[in-house]
């Protein structure tokens, strides 16, 4: 039976691309695995592998042809003793590319289950070249992000524990009442299920609330606002209501708050369909996917880190930047190992890049930024180039990020490993309070430094 070969979505957020050139002509045969053409995006120029064997009967789109959509037939694969002349001529001509508007044909059961192997993909900054950078905090970013919001969109406000009148318990919401008033900078009492719950009604009302958690540890209180009314009434109600809402604040460990405030989250939201999950490193990061949250449709949840409130990075000055959901940054390219992380992870991920290349390792820093939507294709990439790979994070290893993108990357590019994936994580035990105990329960430079050793065989 013939199959169509189909426009490949080579990253969460392909629409179309350029067909750039074919690397096999009509009448030849192909397996799983030969290259069948080059792909051009606005990011990359990616390989297109054939994931069934057959013969190419028909070549639909040229060579050279810009704006071709995701899904559209692009090739016509044979099998033995078939001609594309009499497959033509039972069903309506595939060669006609599918109008505006109208849904792409499906891709054929074979097609959509077997992976497609990605060449590397060098990610473009965010921002266009030449723009002007400033020094600002992880803390003015995300202050500047709300504000910006807040000011073009009246439906937009800002409610939690001590937000207004104290600025913020870590100063986030600095000067955000003076300008905006205490109807739209809202202090609550201490109950994260009360005004979680205001702000998810709010939020089927039309309004769209940013709910600060002095902690996500207290979040837990409100889970269930989260989880079984923001995440699902999109669903429940087919479609007819939504909660455009942020949940925000600091997640996982600060320094000597003892085990109940010092828990990373990150695994636990990634999991909940109906929700998307940020999870920023840089003041740049913060801003653009603040921005991007406040504006989106869904709940977020965005996690931010005490620790990195301080820290200063370069912001582009422009007026409205964002940074699109599911779409990871590469920090560093390398050549021997990729190192996945994301939040303060990033820290210990970037420092053990600095310590490999004094010994020669050539690390491939990612940066996840949003763990839902995952930019999986941009780690299958790499790991595709580099052989082997180690994820970073402080969270538990039991059903950590790492698990998840480890079985990812084995089931869809296992052959191209040369050593196991290794997760590291935090320790598998309750924070300790002493700051001695506290610092061996988290993850350390030098262990991501000896599990790039490990993978490497150094």
């Amino acid at each position: 039976m013939a199959t169509e070969i189909l426009m490949p979505a080579l990253s969460p957020t392909m629409e179309e691309g350029t067909l750039a050139k074919w690397l096999v002509k009509e009448g030849d045969t192909v397996s799983s695995g030969d290259i069948l053409a080059e792909i051009e995006t606005d990011k990359a120029t990616m390989e297109f592998e054939a994931v069934d064997e057959g013969t190419v009967g028909k070549i639909l789109i040229g060579e050279g042809t810009e704006g071709v959509k995701v899904n559209t037939p692009i090739a016509v694969l044979l099998e033995d003793g078939e001609s594309y002349d009499a497959t033509a001529s039972a069903a309506p001509a595939a060669s006609e590319a599918p109008a505006a508007g109208t849904p792409a044909a499906p891709a054929a059961p074979a097609a959509a289950a077997a992976p497609q192997p990605l060449a590397s993909v060098t990610l473009e900054p965010d921002y266009p070249e030449g723009t002007e950078m400033v020094q600002t905090t992880v803390r003015e970013a995300l202050r500047d992000a709300m504000a910006e919001e807040m000011r073009r969109d009246e439906d937009v406000f800002l409610m939690g524990e001590e937000v207004a009148e104290y600025q913020g318990a870590y100063k986030v919401s600095q000067g955000l009442l003076d300008e905006f008033g205490a109807k739209r900078v809202i202090d609550t009492p201490i109950t994260e299920h009360g005004f979680a719950g205001i702000a998810t009604g709010a939020a089927f009302g039309g309004l769209r609330p940013i709910v600060e958690f002095m902690t996500f540890n207290f979040a837990m209180q409100a889970i269930d606002h989260i989880i079984n009314s923001a995440a699902k009434t999109l669903y429940m109600s087919g479609g007819q209501m939504g909660a455009p809402m942020v949940f925000r604040g600091p997640n996982g460990a600060a320094a000597r708050v003892g085990a109940q405030h010092s828990q990373d989250y990150a695994a636990w939201y990634m999991q909940i369909p109906g929700l998307k999950v940020a999870m920023p490193y840089s003041a740049a990061d913060a801003k653009g996917l603040m921005k991007t949250a406040i504006r989106d449709n869904n709940p977020v949840i965005f996690l931010e880190n005490e620790i990195l409130y301080g820290q200063s990075f370069e912001v582009p000055k422009l007026d409205d930047f964002t940074v699109p959901f599911g779409k990871a940054r590469i920090w560093r390219s390398g050549s021997d190992v990729t190192i996945v992380s994301f939040g303060i992870g990033m820290k210990y991920a970037l420092e053990a890049a600095d310590k490999l290349a004094e010994d020669g390792i050539s690390a491939e820093v990612i940066d996840l930024r949003t763990l839902r939507p995952m930019d999986l294709p941009t780690v299958i990439a790499s790991v595709q180039k580099t052989n082997r790979l180690v994820t970073v994070e402080e969270g538990w290893p039991q059903g950590s990020v790492g698990s998840y993108i480890a079985s990812e990357v084995m089931q869809q590019a296992f052959d191209y490993l040369d050593a196991p994936v290794v997760t590291c994580t935090g320790k598998d035990v309750p924070m300790p309070y002493a700051a001695n105990l506290e610092r061996h329960a988290l993850i350390t430079t030098d262990e991501v430094v000896a599990a790039v050793k490990q993978v490497t065989y150094r």
